[in-house]
């Protein structure tokens, strides 16, 4: 039989390919319209439209057309897989993992394949998925890049499985293979930090080694920024460089400074690193004076959009975490960098000239531990905030602290709602010990896959393997929706070590649960300690496996005891700098313009310190008159527009006032049986100023007028009970400075 020719391209077809390996995306994507006019099921049109469009920046269209594309084409592996990766770039990983699936049956063999399923499952939190995934993928990696993929995959999904120490090992085993590869370096330090085998000063090693390899090439072309040297106190531009402007732990201890930082003396720009908004977003376009996408641009032009705004003070809030962009702060973009919050140890770097801390979780004598300068505020490193991700849920009923459980079951429940890969054997074993110490006690474990039954069987099996009794243990999967409420059901919070809960332990502490924890060395391991600290239990803190076994004993045996420190615990934490913003950016601001002081002292007097020291305190003495009083409290009301908060609430109250003209609210609802469009516009602006200053009391009090308008008379009786507690604290604080 002959075998027939091969099929030549047509004329079109030769022109397609031409503009392809030209890279003329605009002349690509015209001539895959006119084909595909001509002939909708053009398989080289559809392959060349989607990814013409995307390298031309249009994203949605790009989108559409690869859906129309594999609508025609469902077999075809290179339409899927570039779509897939089109998605994955836009956090799309859900969207993403079926084509990715499809893939992999139709390339069985391909490392490259099973290595992106792995990727997309993370994400998702399909972790035994991805871990089996990434298996697959390096059984078939046929070369370095292929492996040290696998590897990559392989680590992030043991890591969250628990097997820390497996983790940390396939990040090494990656380095080795190709130790100029950044995100091996990252992944690595992340994980080393749960690593109870891992020592400070080992980590502290493996961050300068990140620093050694990637800061060295750019370092000879740091700029010297002697065009800013001048005014110790004018107006300084700061820069917060960051992908968690978003739903995010981190910004539950950075918005208060986003939307407080003192603006006589600062301008504040947010750049963002992610591809995505969502509704966390939206308010810090509010809070900040300008808002700056730079997720789609590399490191080089990162640095240069940063370098353009003339930023003073650049800070990294992400350290060794996804998504950093610490390569980019390599290159110096400006003068003073800092970096705090995202990563609780060095990112080893030397173009950082800061690590902003506290005397708490960083204490004199580990200063060898960081490549930066330690800058340790007298105050909690962060000004906390719950509920980030719906602060108008705070004030409600469901969220109250409620009695402690064991007065309703009879038992004490013990529990953990920490990430579980933080929960290494030595974790789990030292509470199945606490289990047969109290009699009737009960380990609830809250985490992502306990939803999947065979996620939950084999965590089981593990705990049983370490001696917990999983008669009394009771597996809770997360549901992001239901954040704080499995508090309700934990008398006594369990944290674990030598990665202590950080975002974890603010939530359950202002829930009222208190805390055992264990004191650590180094910062990983002393996050809960500084927040215990700050709230006056260091009564929870052990240092050793026996006295934490003794401190939740000791709490275990009396309930009414319990019951008590849970009912004033909120109180306790919302007065505490752990909740003062007014503190924490009363602390910022100093320490930004002291940076800014030894900077300039530096250059007028280099390698004199002690002139450096007196230049600087005589600067400070002269502060300019109008910066002596505090700063006007200020409302960010769309993005550019910022308010006083005393002409905030005039307008709201405007607003409700026009609202209340309606004789009968229920009666004046929109067609779809939403309330009004007066009534949600007094809602929308009273949560801007509560986003903006917490526990307003103008603001609680219009929601309460809402709320009564509506008939929800619980919900207004509650905004008023906050508003009426939000007078009383400022007469109290205001009888104090009166007194002082």
């Amino acid at each position: 039989m002959t075998k027939a020719p091969p099929r030549k391209d047509t004329q079109p077809e030769l022109q397609l390919r031409a503009a392809h390996a030209a890279q003329d995306w605009q002349r690509v994507a015209h001539l895959c319209r006119q084909t595909l006019r001509k002939n909708k099921r053009s398989l080289l049109a559809h392959r060349y439209l989607g990814y013409a469009l995307k390298m031309l920046g249009q994203i949605g269209p790009a989108i559409d057309a690869y859906q129309q594309a594999t609508a025609h084409h469902r077999d075809d592996a290179e339409l899927l897989a570039n779509y897939a990766n089109l998605l994955l770039e836009q956090a799309m990983d859900t969207e993403a993992l079926p084509l990715l699936d499809k893939l992999c049956a139709l390339r069985p063999t391909d490392s490259s394949c099973w290595s992106k399923v792995a990727q997309s499952c993370y994400k998702i939190g399909l972790h035994e998925k991805g871990f089996g995934s990434a298996m697959v993928a390096y059984s078939f990696a046929q070369n370095d890049y292929e492996r040290v993929a696998a590897l990559m995959q392989r680590a992030i999904h043991r890591r969250e499985l628990g097997q820390i120490r497996e983790a940390v090992e396939d990040c090494t085993e990656a380095i080795a293979i190709n130790p100029t590869d950044a995100a091996h370096h990252t992944n690595r330090l992340l994980f080393m930090l749960g690593d109870p085998q891992t020592s400070p000063e080992q980590l502290a090693t493996a961050a300068r080694e990140y620093g050694a390899i990637f800061e060295a090439p750019h370092k000879p072309y740091w700029p010297t920024y002697e065009e800013r040297r001048g005014d110790p106190w004018r107006k300084l531009k700061v820069g917060f460089l960051s992908p968690d402007f978003r739903v995010h732990a981190v910004m539950c201890f950075a918005e208060g400074l986003l939307a407080q930082l003192d603006r006589r003396q600062f301008e504040v720009y947010a750049f963002y690193l992610y591809p995505k908004d969502d509704l966390v977003t939206e308010r810090v376009k509010c809070h900040v004076d300008h808002f700056v996408r730079i997720a789609h641009l590399g490191y080089d032009d990162q640095a240069k959009i940063i370098q353009s705004h003339a930023i003073d003070i650049l800070i990294d809030m992400t350290g060794h975490t996804g998504g950093n962009a610490l390569l980019t702060m390599a290159r110096k973009p400006a003068p003073i960098q800092v970096t705090w919050i995202g990563f609780v140890a060095t990112t080893g770097l030397s173009a950082i000239d800061y690590y902003l801390t506290d005397e708490i979780i960083n204490p004199a004598g580990v200063d060898h531990l960081f490549s930066e300068k330690l800058w340790r505020l007298k105050t909690f490193h962060g000004s906390y905030r719950a509920m980030s991700r719906n602060p108008l849920w705070s004030y409600q009923p469901l969220y109250a602290v409620r009695p402690t459980p064991a007065l309703r079951n009879g038992y004490i429940t013990f529990g953990s709602c920490n990430n579980l890969g933080k929960l290494t054997d030595e974790v789990l074993t030292l509470w199945g010990k606490l289990l047969q110490i109290v009699p009737k006690s009960r380990l609830l474990i809250e985490g992502k896959g306990f939803n999947k039954p065979e996620f939950a069987k084999n965590y089981r099996s593990r705990c049983e393997s370490l001696g917990v009794d999983i008669d009394r243990l009771n597996l809770v999967p997360l549901v992001t929706e239901k954040q704080y409420l499995t508090y309700h059901d934990i008398d006594i919070a369990l944290d674990p070590f030598p990665l202590t809960g950080g975002t974890t332990t603010c939530d359950l502490l202002w829930m009222g649960v208190p805390l055992v924890s264990m004191v650590g060395n180094s910062s990983p391991s002393r996050m809960s300690t500084n927040a215990l600290t700050y709230t006056g239990h260091e009564e929870w803190l052990a240092h050793s496996h026996d006295e934490y076994l003794t401190i939740a004993a000791r709490l275990a045996s009396s309930p009414e005891e319990l019951n008590h420190q849970r009912l004033r615990q909120r109180e306790e934490v919302e007065q505490s700098p752990l909740m003062r913003d007014d503190i924490f950016c009363e602390n910022v601001a100093q320490a930004f313009r002291l940076m800014w002081m030894a900077w300039l002292a530096e250059k007028d007097h280099p390698e004199d310190q002690q002139a450096q020291y007196d230049i600087i305190e005589k600067w400070y003495a002269n502060r300019p008159e109008e910066l002596v009083p505090p700063p006007t409290l200020g409302v960010g009301i769309t993005e550019g527009q910022r308010l006083s908060l005393h002409t905030a609430h005039q307008e709201l109250q405007a607003l409700l006032e026009k609202a209340l003209q309606e004789k009968n609210p229920n009666t004046e609802k929109s067609i779809d049986g939403k309330m009004s469009p007066h009534w949600i516009a007094v809602t929308e602006y009273a949560e801007k100023i509560l986003c903006a200053v917490p526990n307003d009391a103008v603001a609680l009090a219009c929601l309460a007028e809402v709320e009564h308008a509506h008939g929800h008379t619980d919900f207004a009786l509650t905004y008023l009970q906050y508003a009426s507690k939000a007078i009383s604290i400022i007469q109290i604080s205001a009888k104090t400075v009166t007194m002082a």
